[in-house]
């Protein structure tokens, strides 16, 4: 028997909108070494969760992993609060592939400046060498609201979040 969804969709989606406008910092995970690696980032997402956007230095750890593998997972929460269940948190996981944009792109000013209003103090990395801003393409998201109420969704209908379901093994 197919898991019923707790809530209409248009109630999981507008809990996602609410879930990212509050949230401005996300979890950045690369691969080091085969492992996960961690790494704090202010975030800009597209017109949906399926393209997000980072500014980062070449200089930091999480730059060189991605340089050497792709693959990314964007990880975000709510803010915890006393007096809250902290396993029942909001979050939001993504993962997909991260590259350079490049300046030249067509797209990359108006993400630039999009990104500065939403980070003004990012400014004057934007005139540093070792920064460049990074696109990441997500191909599949999993978004929790609470207890028993974890959706999933993917790139070719990112607004159409389901219940979850278990991975099936290889």
């Amino acid at each position: 028997m197919p898991i019923q969804d707790s809530k209409p969709s248009d109630e999981i989606h507008a809990a996602y909108e609410h879930l990212i406008a509050r949230v401005r910092t996300g979890v950045l995970l690369t691969l080091r070494n085969g492992h996960p690696f961690g790494s704090h980032v202010p975030y800009l997402l597209g017109a949906d969760w399926s393209c997000a956007y980072l500014h980062l230095s070449r200089l930091a750890l999480h730059t060189q992993h991605l340089l050497e593998d792709s693959r990314v997972s964007l990880f975000m929460a709510e803010p915890h609060e006393p007096g809250k269940n902290p396993l029942a948190l909001q979050r939001l996981n993504l993962q997909g592939t991260a590259r350079i944009l490049p300046v030249d792109h067509e797209s990359y000013e108006s993400i630039k400046q999009r990104y500065l209003a939403k980070f003004p103090q990012s400014k004057m990395m934007f005139g540093f060498g070792d920064f460049a801003l990074w696109e990441l393409h997500m191909r599949d998201a999993h978004l929790v609201l609470g207890f028993g109420q974890a959706y999933q969704a993917d790139a070719a209908s990112p607004n159409h979040w389901h219940h979850q379901t278990p991975d099936k093994k290889p």
